[in-house]
């Protein structure tokens, strides 16, 4: 049984508004606008070169993409820099909201400011300190927050202790910095199934006692999961639609993958979030349309 109400987490852009939502579509948020393991883009943004963030844009938003993550976590950089200048680019691109991902407090802040909306910041941890630094600034410029149950000590393998350190975010938040609970996402932590076969059910565990409990959002790496094994597209289109069954509203996941996004849909349609099918019915005629412009028929 819910204990409380289900929660709606609303960000948006200048222009247009998500909401986050167990009764609504799930939200996709493009994560490509990330240099991490790419070394060109890397390179480019050293040099100052944004032109292959304006290329993932493009890319996310054909893919479907509802929010775009954006990273600009490169070494020997200025990642506030950066992180301002990619953030005013892609504003000036899309009206799709942004996620801002980075771990430095000054870049998150430099994001947040250059940010015309209300944006999610990924992500804060519940360790004392990073509680400490980064949720006066998600309550500074009015965000929503993605919280990851780890502390110092370790990542926990067992569900029951991730419910605890969701408990302290939660508490932390909204008792110490008046941060409304509805603006609080959280990551239950999908790992590697490939280096521990139970840590698919612990993540699903973990979902469903946090929708149960506080009726909280939830969100992952998509990819995370299947890190490290074969086939990893088939993995993640059957990862997703299991954990939204259990209470995950969203994910960070690349929208250029059509086998998962179509995974997603699917599953939104034959979860009652779809109505009368018109999101399928139009990715099916888009995509007829795309094959016979390919094909010249």
């Amino acid at each position: 049984m819910v204990e409380f109400a289900l929660r709606e987490t609303v960000i948006r852009s200048a222009s247009k508004e998500v909401v986050i939502s167990h009764e609504r579509p799930f939200c996709i948020i493009g994560e490509r606008i990330n240099p991490t393991g790419r070394k060109v883009f890397q390179e480019a943004l050293r040099n100052g070169d944004l032109s292959l963030v304006e290329k993932d844009v493009a890319a996310q938003v054909a893919g479907g993409a509802d929010v775009l993550d954006v990273n600009m976590g490169v070494p020997l950089t200025d990642e506030a820099e950066l992180l301002d200048k990619a953030i005013r680019l892609i504003q000036s691109l899309t009206d799709l909201p942004v996620c801002i991902d980075s771990s430095v407090v000054e870049a998150l802040e430099a994001g947040l400011a250059a940010y015309e909306g209300r944006a999610l910041v990924n992500s804060v941890t519940a360790e004392d300190d990073r509680l400490a630094a980064i949720l006066p600034l998600v309550k500074k410029y009015d965000a929503a927050v993605i919280a990851l149950p780890n502390d110092h000590d370790e990542i926990p393998m067992e569900a029951g202790k991730r419910i605890e350190l969701v408990d302290k975010t939660v508490r932390v938040a909204t008792q110490e910095y008046g941060i409304a609970i509805d603006d609080i996402v959280i990551d239950p932590l999908a790992m590697p199934i490939g280096a521990d076969g139970s840590v698919g059910q612990t993540a699903l565990e973990t979902i469903r006692e946090v929708k149960a409990r506080w009726g909280l959002n939830l969100t992952c790496g998509a990819s995370n999961v299947s890190f490290g094994m074969p086939s990893r597209h088939a993995i993640n289109a059957t990862w997703l639609p299991m954990a939204m069954t259990a209470g995950m509203t969203s994910a960070i996941m690349d929208a250029r993958t059509p086998q998962v996004v179509e995974a997603v849909r699917a599953a939104d349609l034959l979860l009652g979030h779809d109505e009368w099918g018109g999101t399928w019915i139009r990715m099916h005629r888009a995509k007829q349309a795309a094959e016979a412009a390919a094909t010249g028929a």
